[in-house]
């Protein structure tokens, strides 16, 4: 070997050394969550619900000693860091049913089975939750006295106290964190600034409330031009009357320069899909999130893989009765469904 051979080899190792130990340093990217939606808590008259949303709430806590359905790999699943919960927690924001204002009780019965950080409730691992269109109108526009998006910011500023979230809005109401290096953003109702014009729903109880604004912020602050994986989440989805193709595409638009691996929202239904705006090329990987009565998605981000599997009740038959009640039956199994597996970096 030359001098000048030597030489440059010496220079190379004396560059390339520190950043081999800060990618040894760098912890290796393995994330596993929990997503839920619509668990609709009601009162004590109608308490069935929450007694079906307590049994998933109790498997939830059992979920580091499942192993993942053979055609995931079949290996054990690993411990979650949290549960992702995509609004319509309650079933019926600032209401009187039959002369009682029912609000506070399904909101306590929410807070009694998630608690907040996995110390305070039925849950065993921290909760970061939305509001839905069933959770009640913002606060201030509540008229009879109790407000779940006010209880919401309360946690959310709980939240950052306890160093569970980095990133609070302004006004509160959506958040953002991170799991190794994978950043999480919490949209709201959906993910637009107010209720596009024209559109017949409540322009009250519908009002996003700066989320878009939110979103665009926080990706340019927190994630940059790093090229993280980013998971966005809201209750409703690209499938929504009141929250229509322009506004998704605003939605679209104002993250697709960052590293979208997966778009989670529930209201609609549960399944898999992947969309994009008419001639975008990338699409997104979206999970649509059921009822927590019915069951929940177990997700896992690792350095190049996402994988998911719907963890839920099988042999479930719900009967309506002529006077409006309803007939619930359930062996006690429980099951796997809406398989997902897919190499990060890989187009759908």
């Amino acid at each position: 070997m030359t001098r000048r051979r030597a030489l440059a080899a010496l220079l190379a190792l004396f560059w390339l050394a520190p950043l081999a130990a800060q990618a040894a340093e760098r912890p290796q990217r393995n994330v596993t969550f929990i997503s839920t939606s619509d668990s609709h808590y009601r009162e004590a008259e109608r308490k069935a619900q929450n007694e079906r949303n307590h049994v998933t709430v109790i498997e939830m806590n059992n979920t580091a000693k499942l192993a993942w359905p053979e055609k995931l790999g079949g290996d054990a699943v690993q411990l979650p860091r949290g549960v992702v919960m995509l609004g319509d927690c309650i079933d019926d924001g600032d209401r009187v049913i039959d002369g009682k204002h029912v609000t506070p009780e399904q909101y306590k019965a929410f807070a009694t089975d998630f608690g907040l950080d996995g110390t305070d409730g039925a849950l065993k691992f921290p909760v970061f939750e939305s509001w839905g269109n069933h959770d009640g109108p913002p606060e201030g526009k509540d008229k009879l006295g109790f407000s779940f998006q006010a209880h919401l910011k309360k946690r959310n500023q709980a939240r950052r106290a306890r160093g569970l979230v980095s990133n609070v809005s302004e006004n509160g109401l959506h958040y953002s964190w991170d799991w190794d290096d994978v950043h999480f953003v919490m949209l709201g109702i959906y993910p637009a600034d107010k209720q596009r014009e024209g559109i017949r729903y409540s322009p009250v109880w519908h009002d996003p409330q700066g989320a878009l604004s939110f979103l665009k912020k926080d990706l340019a602050e927190k994630v940059g031009g790093s090229g993280r994986p980013v998971v966005l989440m809201s209750h409703c989805g690209v499938d929504t009357d009141w929250w229509v193709p322009a506004d998704w595409k605003d939605f679209y638009d104002a993250a697709k320069a960052y590293n979208v691996v997966l778009y989670l929202y529930g209201h609609s239904g549960t399944g898999l899909r992947e969309w994009a705006p008419e001639g975008e090329p990338k699409k997104w990987q979206i999970i649509n999130d059921g009822q927590t009565t019915n069951g929940f998605f177990v997700i896992q981000i690792t350095a190049d893989r996402l994988r998911a599997a719907y963890r839920c009740k099988e042999g479930v038959k719900v009967t309506r009765n002529p006077d409006k009640t309803e007939s619930y039956e359930w062996g006690g199994t429980w099951g796997w469904r809406f398989l997902l597996d897919r190499k990060l970096g890989e187009k759908p």
